[in-house]
This record gives C-alpha cells, structure tokens and sequence, in this order.
C-alpha cells in the first residue's frame, strides 16, 4: 500500500513538473531573412522573445546552409522561401540590414506578401524592409515607419505610404519597425497584435 502511495505521488510530482515546460503555442511565425548581412538584432531579439511566449517560428531564406549577419551571427534557416506554406501562418516577420535589399524585386517574397496581406494576416517588417513592402503595394495609404534615411523616406512615400518618425508603427495589419534598437518593440508589437485579433476572433 506503502508503495502504491508512493507511485502516485512521484507520478503526480512528474506530471506537475511536466506542465511547468509545457509552453501553450499561440501560433504559427515565419520569418523570412536575407541570405546574408541581414541585421542580427532585428532578427535575433524578436526570433527569441517570440519562441519565449510560445509562438512556433520558422526562418527561411533563399538557402538552408548556414547564413551570416551584419554583426556575423549565423543561423541556420529551417526552410527554403519557396516552400513557404502562407495558410500554415499566423504572421510574416521580415527582419532588416543591408542584405534585405535582395527581395526588393523578389517575385516569391512579393507573392507571399501579398498572400497574407490578401488573407488580412499580419505582415511586419523592420530597418530596411519596409521599402520592400512599400515596393510591392502593401503599404498604400498606410502610417509606417523605416530605417531613416532619405532613400527610404523616399521609397516609402514613392508607393503612398505615410512615413512616421517613430520606433514602431502598426497600421491594419501591418506592423513596421526603424531599426536595431526598436526590435524589442518591434518583436512586442507583433505578440500583441497577434493576441488582439484572437480575442477579437473569439468574440465573433
């Protein structure tokens, strides 16, 4: 009798413990990065706040072979960009730094984009990505933000987006950031959205 008490409370103990790692997932992430110089703050800070409050984050790139950052952080992407899946995610992060201008005329990125943005799924983009959204009509008549220079004001304000001089902007579904030292913002902004529209959705 001694030793059933004993099963049960190591099996209780075990299962409590068990529940302790247990993250709820709160949903599904893409992240699509640069094959190289992307910026290792604005991917990095939101890739592991976001892992942290139990989002399943896939990286993806234009390569699965190890990638290297501005800062030469490497990663190693889990899937290719054109095997990106956009029903299969609650949101799109596309991280900045030099090597984002890559997509600036990538016609899958450019589709992904505005499969989401078709289906009102949340798009966000921070540094120098911005220009790509603006580039591929998203961001029409929509606030946001960007690295701040004259080339991306330019950008932003060429294809009718409304620039705004702050760390991070979210219009719609659309969230952008200004760079390095807004990621966590950035990264914050996205979970919150993310969480908004399913409380939203449970109303319904």
């Amino acid at each position: 009798m001694r030793r059933l008490f004993l099963i049960m409370i190591f099996i209780l103990i075990s299962l409590s413990l068990f529940s302790r790692d247990v993250v709820e997932n709160r949903g599904d992430i893409i992240m699509i990065v640069a094959p190289e110089n992307y910026r290792d703050e604005e991917f990095q800070i939101p890739y592991d706040y976001l892992k942290s409050k139990g989002y399943n984050v896939i990286v993806a790139s234009r390569t699965t072979d190890s990638i290297t950052g501005m800062l030469r952080g490497k990663i190693k992407p889990d899937s290719l960009i054109k095997n990106i899946i956009p029903d299969s995610f609650d949101a799109l992060v596309i991280p900045g730094g030099s090597g984002a201008s890559v997509f600036f005329n990538d016609t899958l990125v450019k589709n992904i984009v505005l499969r989401f943005n078709r289906d009102n799924k949340i798009i966000s983009a921070i540094c120098l990505s911005p220009v790509t959204l603006a580039k591929f009509g998203v961001l029409k008549g929509k606030n946001a933000t960007v690295w701040p220079s004259i080339f991306t004001k330019r950008e932003l304000e060429k294809y009718g987006a409304k620039y705004k001089n702050n760390n991070v902007v979210i219009d719609g579904n659309i969230i952008t950031g200004d760079g390095p030292k807004s990621s966590l913002e950035f990264a914050k902004a996205i979970d919150s959205l993310i969480i908004l529209r399913k409380e939203a959705n449970n109303v319904k």
